[in-house]
């Protein structure tokens, strides 16, 4: 009987507010080691921490995005430990009583990955080690995340993998954090145990702390997976431990014993107020919601009759997803709009995150401009992918590149005498074509492009043309 992966995760996410999670430096990424802390952030005696917000309320928006029920009443706790990056040898958090919890998340699949809680908590420092020597940044420290805690529902990295994109996606479409993971602002701790097949009781797990790469997260649970399968099949026990993974040498190394509960003494902060969030203010904060991923992807399919492929590829980028919406306008056929963005666009944007922020010339107006001319066959769908190259390279509007007479297009009868004169001159092409050969017609087409300088309608001329041939 073969062997079957459980896996759950947690997932931190750094929020984006402007100031700290109890006092006012700035969350900024970067700066010189340092530099943004104060007494509070390090944890001086006699500093008192004050709850910002804006942290309950991006923690409560996330959880409503997730399906999650916020509860009325909560509290901060103080997770008890010592590591050199956290000064006050405690981390606030939410231990018994979190902000959201009972959420899920449907995958692609239509499996829901079920969410165990969403709590609030800190940031702990940086540690930095170089030729030798540890050094402690407090910037990060202090800094306000939420915790997205799922439950051993994941089965294979791939649902794995899906999960944290849809997670990500949500956080970026609801504004509450950039989640970019190549800063930090997307850590993630996976949670992995075996089973045989068939089976219901969970093996032991490991825990492969703070990962904060889609490939790493995907690596660590593969080289986990098959050692804890090595370890059962020799006759050994997988010990709770929590592990880390070594990206140079791929594999996942032990780090500690993995700690339980009761092993932070958690207790309530006693400097901290309790946390009150009335159904008034919950309704509020649902109804600012924008429309989420899932939501705008159905929209998208059904009421754009999109093809599905192309609805996830817009959806998958926020500035994309909105950039398309606004070149819509009045426009009939939106797959026209999809397949500029999706091609001639997309080709000028090699990596994810070029697409992410997404910096092009052209306007939404402006390649709102050039669909409405090519759908009332003012341009030829040639023309327009040449205009459209000459606007992403200089940000002009497409009536910098065309004349009246570029719109003035060609008539059928026009059209047809010119088709006429192309299969007469590519008598090879038309036999080609005749005998099976469907390729063979491009040479035709081409031809006639040539004659009218693009100004053809392609697929009318292409139409004329496989009536001429089958005629003669």
């Amino acid at each position: 009987m073969s062997w079957e992966m459980v896996a759950g995760l947690e997932t931190h996410v750094e929020l984006s507010t402007k100031t700290k999670i109890f006092c006012q430096c700035t969350t900024e990424f970067g700066g010189d080691p340092n530099t943004h802390c104060c007494p509070v952030c390090i944890g001086l005696p006699g500093t008192l921490p004050k709850l910002n917000k804006a942290v309950v309320e991006y923690a409560v928006k996330a959880g409503l995005a997730t399906n999650c029920k916020i509860r009325n009443i909560s509290k901060m706790d103080r997770k008890n430990y010592v590591y050199p990056d956290l000064p006050k040898a405690y981390q606030i958090s939410q231990y018994d009583k979190p902000l959201c919890e009972n959420g899920f998340i449907t995958l692609s699949s239509g499996k829901n990955i079920n969410i165990t809680r969403i709590h609030i908590e800190e940031d702990a420092g940086k540690l930095i080690h170089e030729r030798g020597d540890t050094y402690i940044d407090y910037n990060r420290g202090g800094v306000p995340l939420i915790e997205i805690v799922s439950e051993p529902d994941i089965r294979s990295i791939d649902e794995a993998v899906e999960y944290i994109e849809k997670l990500r996606l949500i956080m970026k479409y609801i504004g509450v954090s950039d989640v970019k993971m190549q800063e930090g602002s997307l850590r993630c701790d996976v949670n992995i145990s075996i089973r045989k097949h068939g089976e219901e009781k969970f093996g032991t797990r490991a825990e492969i702390k703070n990962m904060n790469s889609l490939n790493f997260i995907a690596k660590a649970m593969e080289f986990e997976f098959n050692r804890q399968v090595d370890i059962l099949e020799n006759g050994g026990c997988v010990e709770q431990e929590t592990r880390r993974y070594n990206a140079e040498q791929n594999i996942t190394e032990s780090m500690r014993g993995k700690e339980d509960a009761d092993d932070y003494r958690y207790f309530r902060d006693p400097d901290l107020v309790t946390i009150s969030i009335s159904d008034d203010e919950i309704k509020n904060i649902k109804n600012s919601l924008p429309e989420l991923p899932g939501e705008k992807l159905k929209r998208f399919t059904e009421e754009f009759a999109l093809p599905m492929d192309d609805a996830e590829l817009l959806t998958k980028y926020k500035k994309i997803a909105e950039y398309f919406e606004s070149s819509c306008k009045n426009v009939t056929n939106k797959k026209l709009v999809s397949n500029y963005i999706l091609g001639q666009i997309f080709r000028r944007l090699s990596t994810d995150t070029e697409k992410e922020e997404f910096l092009i010339k052209v306007s939404p107006e402006q390649l709102n401009e050039l669909v409405l001319l090519t759908e009332n066959k003012k341009l030829s769908s040639n023309m327009a992918r040449n205009v459209l190259e000459q606007m992403l390279d200089t940000g002009k509007g497409v009536m910098s590149f065309i004349s009246e007479s570029d719109m003035e297009g060609i008539d059928e009868s026009d059209l047809r005498a010119i088709c006429e004169k192309a299969v007469t001159n590519n008598q090879k092409a038309a036999e080609e074509y005749k005998s099976g050969k469907e390729k063979a017609i491009g040479s035709i087409i081409g031809f006639i492009m040539k004659e009218t300088k693009g100004k053809a309608d392609a697929a009318k001329a292409t139409e004329i043309v496989k009536q001429l041939i089958i005629k003669s």
